[in-house]
């Protein structure tokens, strides 16, 4: 075995243990199958075995459990038959898996060419208490601008209606229902929180009105879990209706456009991101940083500036840091650590 053929089944056995501690044994059973025993007798076998990049931040075991749950949704008997909610051991898994990969090895190994794109709405719940904060704090309505936006479903983190442990926000009839464990020190759910615009950005941007890049999205979504694909379905719609777009653009490009000019007076402007900064080069990541600091340097009490976010850091790999800066407050703080989908955040 090759070094990188090691190292390539040795992150299956890692995105395996992850998912089984997000809430997805059958997704951590496929990693730990297709990191045992996958060859290259196919060419979606070959290609993951002899992966050309970072398998890591490719996410390719991600890509792979995206490829066969793709097929499994278009109907394909074989594997309908031992994905949930049907059972089945894991020698009749991996024969079925074996015999998807052989009939439609074309399918699977095109669907490797794009990274995972999951848009978690219930992320939603960490940026809604960050963007409580900011309302609190400035008093103004919100431009909100998101990189990394995917199909635009964060972007309506306001319009959905929230279970946050003992407390409710929003609108109780909301079609998207996130329940979320809030513990701590709680933002101010009593904030004045008015989104006036929102914008989004993706290299590879997915319409939410359009029924195949709706699919491809859903088939990253874990398939035991049917509430998360239930809530994201919802969601789909619910921006479809709400008129989203996000713009196909590189995301230090997008940033450094949009923030250019100084913010309209009266009004907030606040970018957000959600787990997505690690899959950036260092580069554009510097160039996002540089643009943000200019145009916080330009910031004013009418026109502030704040950056929202939710991403892993080396802290702890469990979950992810939530994070708030602000212009011309100067502050930059740690706020609260959240679960990677939202199941939980922990704030203060």
């Amino acid at each position: 075995m090759s070094s990188s053929d090691h190292r390539i089944r040795d992150d299956f056995r890692r995105q395996a243990l992850a998912c089984e501690a997000l809430g997805s044994p059958f997704t951590s059973r496929l990693c730990r199958l297709l990191g045992e025993r996958l060859n290259g007798t196919s060419r979606f076998g070959a290609r993951v075995l002899g992966w050309q990049g970072r398998p890591d931040s490719d996410a390719l075991p991600l890509r792979a459990a995206g490829a066969l749950h793709a097929l499994k949704r278009q109907g394909d008997a074989g594997l309908i038959a031992v994905y949930p909610p049907n059972e089945a051991d894991n020698e009749t898994l991996w024969r079925a898996l074996d015999v998807a990969m052989a009939g439609h090895d074309d399918f699977l190994t095109r669907f490797l060419d794009s990274a995972p794109q999951t848009n978690e709405v219930s992320r939603s719940s960490a940026i809604l208490g960050l963007a409580l904060h900011v309302a609190k704090r400035v008093g103004l309505p919100l431009d909100v601008y998101e990189i990394g936006a995917s199909g635009g479903l964060n972007l309506g983190f306001d319009a959905y209606a929230y279970e946050l442990g003992d407390a409710r926000w929003g609108d109780a009839a909301s079609p998207v229902k996130i329940v979320s464990e809030w513990q701590g020190t709680l933002p101010p759910l009593d904030a004045d929180l008015r989104v006036a615009s929102r914008k989004g950005s993706d290299l590879n941007p997915l319409d939410a009105s359009d029924e195949g890049q709706r699919e491809r999205l859903l088939s990253y979504i874990w398939p035991d879990q049917t509430a998360r694909l239930a809530r994201i379905e919802a969601a789909l719609r619910e921006t479809a209706h709400m008129g989203v777009k996000v713009e196909r653009a590189d995301a230090a490009d997008w940033v450094e456009r949009e923030f250019a000019a100084p913010g309209g007076k009266g009004r907030a402007r606040v970018l957000m991101h959600t787990i997505m900064w690690q899959y950036m080069p260092r580069e554009t990541q510097a160039r996002i940083e540089a643009a943000m600091e200019r145009a916080g340097a330009a910031a004013t009490k009418d026109t502030p500036l704040a950056w929202i976010s939710v991403e892993a850091d080396r802290k702890d790999t469990m979950s992810a840091s939530v994070r708030l800066r602000m212009w011309p407050h100067g502050t930059d703080e740690e706020l609260g650590r959240a679960d990677f989908h939202g199941r939980w955040v922990r704030w203060g």
